[in-house]
């Protein structure tokens, strides 16, 4: 028996087809902070970020005819983010490979922790950590973020991916064991 909510989202994608804006926003507004989450961490960029999700969704709503009723949106969804973060990355390197380069972007960390010492010795730990996931190959660097830091399962992020659920493992300890070697924190 297909739940209430199957139904509803089976029927807004129903109207979405049919061109009904309203009905788009009503569908994808359940998913918009998940997405724009997964789209900041990988790319290390809110107004990049930003930018991402709304090409993304730029992008379904283009192609809605493509959407199926029989299929769960929001796999969907993250796989064209995912997709449309690759897209940036691979500019931003080739700009970066041709001189125009990139200045760190911007980053923001919160700490509720009294003291300026704390907090600058805080943000500066979170500001390597991020550089070095975004040193990461995108491979490694979409497993660690999906799994480790989304809280998705191994096999749901196999399923995002394409690939089998050993592989999102191997992508994680590879990227876990690089991110020690490179920040020099140990093991365990």
């Amino acid at each position: 028996m297909a739940e209430p909510q199957d139904v509803l989202e089976a029927d807004l994608i129903e109207q979405v087809k049919a061109g009904r804006r309203k009905a788009f926003d009503r569908l994808v507004e359940p998913h918009a902070f998940r997405l724009l989450t997964l789209a900041r961490r990988m790319l290390a960029s809110p107004s990049e970020a930003e930018e991402a999700v709304q090409t993304a969704l730029a992008s379904v709503w283009i192609g809605r005819e493509r959407l199926d009723t029989a299929r769960a949106l929001g796999p969907y969804l993250t796989t064209t983010v995912l997709n449309k973060c690759r897209d940036r990355l691979r500019r931003r390197k080739a700009a970066r490979f041709l001189g125009f380069g990139y200045g760190l972007e911007e980053v923001i960390a919160t700490d509720h922790r009294p003291g300026p010492e704390n907090t600058a010795a805080n943000r500066e730990e979170l500001m390597r950590v991020q550089q070095e996931i975004e040193c990461l190959p995108v491979r490694l660097r979409e497993a660690l973020i999906l799994v480790t830091i989304d809280g998705r399962s191994q096999r749901e992020a196999a399923i995002l991916l394409g690939v089998s659920e050993k592989t999102i493992e191997t992508r994680i300890y590879r990227a876990r064991k690089r991110l020690r070697e490179k920040l020099n924190f140990p093991e365990g």
